[in-house]
């Protein structure tokens, strides 16, 4: 015994400095960081990650249809009656895209035509508003509830549904972590699949919008549990590219829905064909292992065990006996002689410390601006021209090489570059489009998807940054708060198309501005790059001092 060192200095026991085994030792030095086992789990889950975005679809089933006023007068009684007719002009003004969509010329008492005939007479010269609408295509709510020129009640479809996100988040942590985390993934993806599913038989719009709130109250707990399926059994070295490959599985679950909406129609059928198959992730209680972190938290030893050996048969490795008893037993608490402060608390402490308040009423600005300007592109991409399902794929594809291009340059160049250049890259694009002529069709998708790219960027990088700069023991309620605020980007961005109708540059103007004042704020904050991840309000409160640098041997 006395050519071994002592593992754990006296003075230090119980203290920061000890490194028990826990299960990140175990996958780095014995099960290994990324095997067979953690491949399959990440194809697995990668499907509900996929049909977690299908929640989207209201993009294209509470789309904006072009529509005109009904001329009764002139034999037009159905709202699927021939949208262009020879003597519109006479009936209807003329506005700045066409004829006028919500007013019409009032019509002379007693004097009618026909659909093939209705001359200028029989109409005054004062304008009234539509008591009725012809629409261009029938493929929208807006057509089948009759939604004419109620632009802002059409976008609420979009508001409820980002206000569902929102509800889910305490529904789903308190699912994942009382039950675990197999559990929330199946029960999510099947509310998905059902409250969808009855959403495709609507019979009124506010039946479709109760259901559009419904689904994301109970079903959008998706994409987070299986995010925490495809991350937890995965070494720290994987980590970051296993977060941007689960993103880019969202992005390919959206190019899916474009590319069903385009082939399937009308709406209900889309609607159908997207959830139908998501009640076969239910099988998922079956084919997937529960997390091991969770089953060792919750103490769960023997089923803990049962995947332990099942990851390490499956990915050719041996976990010794040592290291499971390891796991299996972890060390009680220390009790120490020494006095504990009380904790003051996260509201108190932040009010102490000027540089931790600084934090606070900064990064939920970060993610507002990033769920803003994220989902503002998506939905406004329906408008760029006639080809909305093709814009839509592009505009959801190009994430994926903005997630991955993310991941290659937050270690090289640092943090508050790749965050600051984001904003500022994507907010130029934006701000650039709203000033490019109509006619110039491609060099105006190719600016709108260059903005998209950038806010991708940042939104991959956002999380690590955020966490980064935040204590160990505040780090998470302070991390979920400025999640949490960033949903007022998203529940507000759907809103934005109905801007349009005032200036088409409106909304691209506004993502422009929030992404330049973002980029700003970015550079308010200390470089975390190379830093030890704070641990407590000193070292968060030191970050950007040399004595915040990982010091290399």
């Amino acid at each position: 015994m006395a050519d071994r060192k002592p593992s754990v200095d006296p003075a230090r026991k119980g203290s920061a400095f000890d490194q028990p085994i826990d299960l990140d030792h175990v996958l780095i030095n014995e099960l290994g960081q990324f095997g067979l086992f953690q491949l399959r789990n990440i194809l697995l889950v990668a499907i509900p990650i996929i049909m977690s975005a299908f929640m989207s679809e209201f993009v294209f089933s509470a789309a904006a249809i072009p529509h005109r006023c009904r001329i009764p007068e002139c034999g037009e009684v159905e709202k699927s009656t021939n949208y262009d007719r020879e003597w519109l002009a006479n009936a209807i003004p003329e506005s700045d895209s066409g004829f006028a969509s919500c007013e019409r010329f009032a019509p002379v008492t007693g004097i009618n035509g026909t659909l093939d005939y209705c001359p200028p007479n029989i109409f005054q010269t004062n304008t009234i508003e539509c008591d009725g609408f012809i629409y261009t295509r029938d493929n929208s709510v807006v057509f089948d509830f009759d939604l004419g020129c109620q632009e802002w009640l059409r976008a609420l479809a979009g508001t409820l549904s980002s206000v569902g996100t929102l509800l889910v988040l305490p529904i789903t942590g308190y699912v994942s972590d009382r039950f675990g985390r197999r559990m929330a993934l199946v029960i999510s993806v099947f509310n998905l699949a059902l409250f969808g599913l009855i959403k495709a038989f609507s019979v009124n719009y506010v039946m479709y919008l109760a259901f559009q709130v419904i689904q994301t109250t109970l079903g959008a707990g998706t994409f987070s549990s299986a995010y925490i399926f495809a991350t937890e059994f995965v070494g720290p070295k994987y980590r970051v590219i296993t977060s941007a490959t689960c993103s880019s599985m969202f992005a390919v679950g959206q190019v899916v829905l474009g590319g069903i909406a385009w082939l399937v129609q009308p709406w209900r059928y889309m609607i159908m064909t997207l959830h139908i198959p998501c009640f076969l992730i239910v099988s998922y209680y079956w084919l997937l292992s529960e997390s091991v972190r969770w089953l060792l938290s919750k103490r769960k030893f023997d089923e803990a065990r049962r995947v332990l050996e099942k990851a390490a048969h499956v990915n050719k490795r041996e976990i010794s006996q040592k290291s499971m008893n390891a796991l299996m037993r972890p060390p009680a608490a220390v009790a120490t002689a020494e006095p504990v402060e009380a904790d003051p608390g996260v509201l108190r402490t932040i009010i102490k410390s000027p540089i931790l308040l600084r934090r606070v009423c900064t990064t939920p600005i970060w993610w507002i601006t990033t769920t803003f300007v994220y989902y503002g592109l998506s939905i406004n991409s329906a408008s760029l021209s006639d080809t909305i399902y093709l814009n839509y794929i592009l505009t959801c594809a190009i994430e994926i090489p903005g997630f991955y291009t993310a991941v290659l340059i937050l270690d090289r160049v640092g943090r508050k570059p790749t965050l600051s250049g984001g904003f500022f890259f994507s907010a130029l694009c934006n701000i650039a489009f709203a000033f490019i002529p109509n006619d110039m069709t491609v060099l105006r998708l190719i600016i709108f998807l260059l903005g998209k790219f950038g806010i991708s960027m940042v939104f991959t990088s956002l999380y690590l940054f955020t966490s980064e700069l935040y204590p160990t023991q505040y780090r998470h309620s302070l991390l979920a708060f400025s999640s949490m605020i960033g949903r007022i980007g998203s529940i507000t961005a759907p809103l934005t198309p109905a801007l349009m109708e005032y200036w088409h540059g409106i909304p691209t103007v506004m993502f422009g501005a929030m992404g330049f004042l973002s980029g700003v704020l970015i550079l308010t904050q200390p470089e975390t790059l190379g830093t030890k991840m704070p641990n407590t309000l000193a070292e968060a409160e030191a970050l950007g001092t040399p004595q915040s640098k990982i010091q290399s041997n």
